[in-house]
């Protein structure tokens, strides 16, 4: 498998992408290779967009109005989506930006805002999440973006869990034990990793989970850990013991 570059800048363009293609970079873009980067015509860069692999490209001669992106050739195939799930309690805005890149970074493959009874933020930008999403991709060499759900009430979101997921739940009440051995006793099946907003899920919501015909519950140890670190915590064992790091 090719190996990713991280001496040369990247960029995410929603364009298609083959061989020959000239691109017009959108505005963000153009100043971002201009002012931030000061690249100049003829300057190398990696592009992706998600679904056609990593490409790579050049400036062209640039102009007041316009900056074009000449396609060279494919770098890196386009990897597959992995099929791990996060659904998280919203939290507030520079601490799920973090959260957020952590994900993407982890391999998470789909993001969703639950909304629980002690959710204390009240709107979710969603296209902010989608910028998180981007920028976390594009540092970290990554090529398949996760999709971004819009914010789900807790009870339509455990409703509408695909049949045969696995729902691993974090849970503080859990007995403190080994994580890694409770995963490989888990109900076989792809996973959906699910934690609560900081005050803990309430009652109802805990029984609503626990009934769930494919549960399990997961201990983080014997600290309390915020949220955005309850995530980044979940998501490495999750995929040590289930994942693509095996």
């Amino acid at each position: 498998m090719p190996q990713s570059d991280f001496s040369s800048p990247r960029l995410y363009v929603p364009d298609d992408l083959k061989a020959g293609a000239d691109l017009q970079a959108s505005h963000d873009a153009a100043n971002y290779l201009r002012n931030v980067l000061r690249l100049e015509a003829g300057a190398k860069v990696l592009v992706f967009n998600g679904r056609d692999g990593e490409w790579l490209s050049r400036i062209g001669a640039k102009s007041r109005k316009e900056t074009r992106l000449e396609i060279l050739s494919q770098s890196r195939p386009q990897t597959e989506s992995g099929s791990l799930h996060y659904a998280f309690a919203p939290i507030k805005h520079t601490r799920l930006d973090f959260m957020i890149q952590k994900a993407v970074e982890m391999g998470a493959a789909r993001l969703t805002p639950v909304i629980t009874r002690h959710t204390q933020v009240s709107r979710v930008n969603v296209e902010r999440m989608r910028a998180n999403v981007i920028e976390a991709a594009q540092q970290c060499g990554v090529l398949s973006l996760p999709e971004v759900d819009e914010p789900e009430t807790f009870v339509r979101w455990l409703a509408a869990v695909e049949l045969g997921r696995v729902i691993v739940f974090c849970d503080e009440e859990a007995d403190t034990a080994d994580p890694l051995k409770a995963l490989a006793q888990a109900p076989v099946g792809q996973l959906t990793l699910v934690i609560g907003p900081e005050g803990g899920f309430d009652e109802q919501e805990r029984r609503a989970l626990l009934a769930h015909t494919r549960v399990i519950r997961l201990s983080l140890g014997p600290r309390i850990l915020r949220a955005d670190t309850a995530a980044i915590a979940a998501l490495a064992i999750l995929q040590a013991a289930r994942g693509d790091w095996r």
